[in-house]
């Protein structure tokens, strides 16, 4: 190519600036063209130049000397794979008989009962002889209007005949009240959390390489305790209120944290108020149903010479109540992915929580006891003055300030309950010594043998349990023979009586299977704190 020396460096120049503002049918006809021009050996010189095969040179001289028509294709039709729907018509209704079976009512059909992911979808389209990779299959779905979608939140749970009538009763009620310059509050309890390094749902930015490190399992024994969070929400004002619990989700609970929003909020904000409307949904602590709260609510409207009216959602609508989507629904975006570590980080992300539309809240600590199974007697209950409304008077009614109204009990008749101080009792407290009667090295030995016994046993006959661990199952088996009862060691473990009684039932064979036997404890402990009391003068006797 000595020839061309000359022509060489000029030519690379033009096709270093020109190639890369031109696609691949383009680059190729100019490389085409000067190698024409060039003439003999002009296309070994060009593909040098350009960097591409010779070939290449040579396709685009066929297709000048075709003189074929420009047109916007870069490369000429009918290349490629065809398409699996053309080499195979019946793979489009295969596919869509699969999704669709659902959908049509078919109970028989092969994915009726299984995700309808795309894996899944490939593997039962290969079985019938069809091998369609994931990603044809998301094209071809894409194609007949399918897409990936979660359920939707928007069924009632009952439809009662009169729902949209109560509805309509509340919203004039709510009216009503707003109009007067009354104070309305939508309540609730939300959903209780676990205090500890337990992970929480959603996510938010950080930095690289440094996610939030938290427990692989959300047990009960590894928590610091439990908060119930009750909310009030102001509807007149945007506001809302939170008090958190530590014992139990009760009618007092939720009257106690009334009285603490009227105390430190409500009664500054409307200090010329002589009504309360109250906005709550049928269950729970101030269930429509509960005598209990309708007395505690007695003793509210008396102390603060309110007279309280609470309309009730109809049933299967507490989700459309305002302190649902006005205040918890931010509450859970403020501390997404984020670990409640302890009651303080809790609160501060609650006290946090803000909106555009101005909403802000107050947060509170509640470390009272609250025992459950309070009953009010016939007696109590027709004592309080209680005037339902004309329209479903059991979901409406206003209970006026009553002096001489029967005081609340504040423990429930007979045995006494246990309070849930779950920040006081522990996994720590469930495996000391002093009451399993073993060291710590011990136990775990004697733990891992019970569970190698268990793993060979049935699936169905092994010990298990929602919220526990195997390991914990075998700890309360182990406080059972030293003569613990089940409801203290139910306690402990965060679970039901019955739920814990069962457990050890289905355990004590393994532990005799081992040959392990412990010797009872010498007091009889039924008490949360007496036990506490006894490992702290057991310990300190030792030492």
């Amino acid at each position: 190519m000595g020839r061309f020396d000359g022509l060489i460096e000029p030519l690379r120049a033009k096709l270093e600036a020109v190639a890369p503002y031109l696609d691949e049918r383009q680059r190729r006809l100019l490389y085409a063209a000067e190698a024409r021009q060039l003439g003999y050996g002009g296309i070994a010189a060009v593909a040098e130049d350009a960097g591409v095969s010779k070939g290449c040179v040579s396709r685009g001289l066929a297709e000048l000397e075709e003189g074929a028509e420009p047109d916007d294709r870069v490369r000429r039709a009918g290349g490629g794979r065809p398409a699996l729907t053309e080499k195979d018509p019946g793979l489009r209704p295969a596919l869509l008989s699969l999704v669709e079976d659902s959908t049509q009512g078919d109970p028989i059909g092969p994915l009726t009962w299984t995700t309808k992911s795309l894996r899944h979808l490939a593997r039962e389209l290969a079985a019938q002889g069809r091998v369609v990779g994931r990603d044809t299959i998301a094209a071809l779905l894409k194609e007949a209007g399918f897409s990936l979608r979660g359920n939707a939140k928007v069924l009632a749970g009952s439809g009662h005949p009169d729902r949209d009538a109560q509805f309509r009763h509340l919203n004039d009620k709510v009216r009503e009240f707003l109009d007067a310059g009354e104070p309305v509050i939508s309540v609730d309890t939300k959903k209780k959390e676990q205090i500890g390094l337990f992970a929480q749902a959603g996510r938010e930015w950080a930095p690289p390489g440094a996610p939030m490190k938290v427990l692989d399992h959300d047990f009960p024994t590894q928590a610091v305790g439990t908060a119930i969070p009750y909310g009030i929400y102001d509807v007149g004002r945007n506001t809302g209120y939170v008090v958190v619990g530590t014992d139990h989700d009760t009618a007092a609970f939720a009257v106690a944290a009334l009285r603490r929003w009227w105390k430190e909020e409500g009664s500054a904000a409307y200090p010329h108020a002589r009504r309360l409307l109250i906005t709550a949904d049928g269950g729970g602590s101030n269930s429509s149903r509960a005598k209990a709260w309708k007395a505690n609510l007695a003793v509210l409207a008396t102390e603060t010479g309110l007279q309280i009216s609470v309309c009730h959602l109809p049933p299967g609508t507490s989700k459309w109540n305002k302190v649902e989507h006005r205040l918890f629904s931010f509450i859970s975006m403020n501390w997404r992915a984020r670990p409640l570590t302890s009651f303080e980080v809790a609160l501060n992300l609650i006290a946090s929580t803000t909106t555009a539309t101005g909403l802000h809240v107050t947060a509170r600590l509640d470390e009272n006891s609250y025992p459950t199974g309070i009953e009010i007697d016939a007696q109590h209950a027709a004592a309080l003055k209680i005037n339902p409304d004309d329209f479903h008077g059991e979901w409406n009614y206003t209970i006026p300030p009553q002096p001489g109204v029967p005081a609340v009990p504040l423990q429930p008749p007979g045995r006494r309950s246990h309070p849930r101080t779950a920040h006081t009792f522990d996994a720590a407290l469930a495996t000391h010594p002093v009451l399993t009667g073993l060291t710590r090295q011990a136990l775990d030995h004697l733990v891992a043998e019970i569970r190698e016994v268990a793993d060979t046993l049935p699936p169905e006959q092994r010990p298990r349990h929602r919220k526990l661990a195997v390991e914990n199952i075998i700890w309360a088996t182990l406080l059972d023979q030293r003569g613990l009862p089940a409801s203290l060691i139910a306690h402990l473990f965060h679970i039901g009586e019955n739920q814990m009684r069962a457990l050890i039932q289905q355990t004590r064979p393994l532990l005799q299977r081992h040959g392990h036997h412990s010797e009872p404890l010498p007091v009889h402990l039924i008490d949360p704190c007496e036990l506490a009391r006894y490992v702290m003068s057991a310990t300190s006797t030792t030492s």
